[in-house]
This record gives structure tokens, sequence and C-alpha cells, in this order.
């Protein structure tokens, strides 16, 4: 009830630029709906360890990044470089009291990995990935990654599929053309979404 609104606040103000920017009802309330989904998941997958606070920063960022990608196709490095940092100092914190490094390195591996890949694609095609979509990858890297690579792969795959889906989706319903610039965070984001439930099923 309090952190959703401030949230939602933070979304408009960053997509705005203005500090005095406030975000509708509407909005508050969908953004607490998502927040609660997600700390619900985290507790879930990750149970009660430290790992599970980085988990929990990073799904906040997340509703963050993806109200400000959909509605200004931008990703704020305000949002995603604390997130990493908060995510990579709890997963230590986790590797020091449950002995996870080898999760931990598995994390980092894949994060390195995710950036780097998505890195290449961005420079042969800058409209197709931009920076903000690199240093996000590198963020679900890092969390995929501590669950494992399957999740990391999955993730990738199922972001990818989602954001194919919706530019058809666009494209035949007559609101964007092939050429269209379509924020390709959103779909990312559902991918990572999808993948952790997975793992918190599996």
């Amino acid at each position: 009830m309090v952190v959703g609104p401030w949230l939602a606040r933070v979304t408009v103000r960053l997509a705005t630029r203005d500090d005095a920017a406030a975000a509708g009802p509407l909005r508050a309330v969908l953004t607490s709906a998502l927040l609660v989904a997600a700390l619900t998941g985290v507790v879930v997958l990750a149970g009660v360890r430290p790992a599970a606070l980085g988990l929990a920063w990073a799904a906040g960022a997340a509703i963050v990044l993806g109200g400000v990608d959909l509605a200004v196709h931008r990703l704020p490095d305000r949002v995603t470089f604390p997130a990493a940092a908060v995510v990579t100092a709890a997963l230590v914190a986790d590797a020091a009291v449950l002995g996870t490094w080898p999760d931990l390195l598995r994390a980092v591996l894949a994060a390195a990995a995710a950036s780097g890949v998505a890195l290449l694609g961005a420079l042969i095609s800058p409209r197709g990935l931009g920076l903000g979509d690199v240093k996000l990858l590198g963020l679900l890297g890092l969390v995929l990654g501590w669950v494992g690579w399957g999740a990391l792969l999955a993730g990738v795959f199922l972001g990818l599929l989602t954001g194919a889906a919706v530019s058809v989706a666009l494209v035949a319903t007559g609101r964007a053309g092939w050429r269209s610039a379509v924020p390709f965070g959103p779909p990312l984001l559902v991918g990572a979404a999808l993948a952790l439930a997975l793992a918190g099923t599996w």
C-alpha cells in the first residue's frame, strides 16, 4: 500500500522528467497489484534468505522500468544500475551466509553472457536493440542466472517470443507498421517473470 503508489509516482516522474508529476489512481492500483504479485513470487521462489531481498528490489525496479519503457521507449540507468548493485550485494550475502558460491558465480557469468550477446546485437542492429536493453539484459542475466542456466535460456526465449507476438499483434491491428519502434524492455521483463514462475513451480 505504501511502496506501490510510490513506485507509480517514480515511474511517471522518470517518464516525464518532471519531479512534480503525480500518478493517477489507476496506475497506483495497477502498480501495487503488480508489486504484490512479484513479491509473492519472490517468496515462493527464494523463501526467506538474503537473495530474496535482491530479487524483491529487482521486482520493484522491473515494474518501474517496464512502465517507463512503455511510455517513452527508455530504460533509465538510475533504475537499472542500482538494481544490479543491490542484487549483486544480496547474492554475495546469500553466498556468505548459505555457501551458495556456485550460484553466485553462475549469476555473474550469466549476466556477462546476456549483456555481451545483447551488446553484439545492438552493435549489429542499433534500431532493434538499444543500450538500455543491453543493460537490462545484464540485470536479468544476473537474476535468471542465479536460478539456473535453464531459467536464463527460458527467460530470453520467452522474452523474444513475447516481443514478436506483441509486434505482430500491433501490425495486425494497424497500431504499428513493420518499421515502427516497439519497446523491447517490457517483453524481456515478461519473459523473465514467466521463466521465474516456471522455476518456482519446478
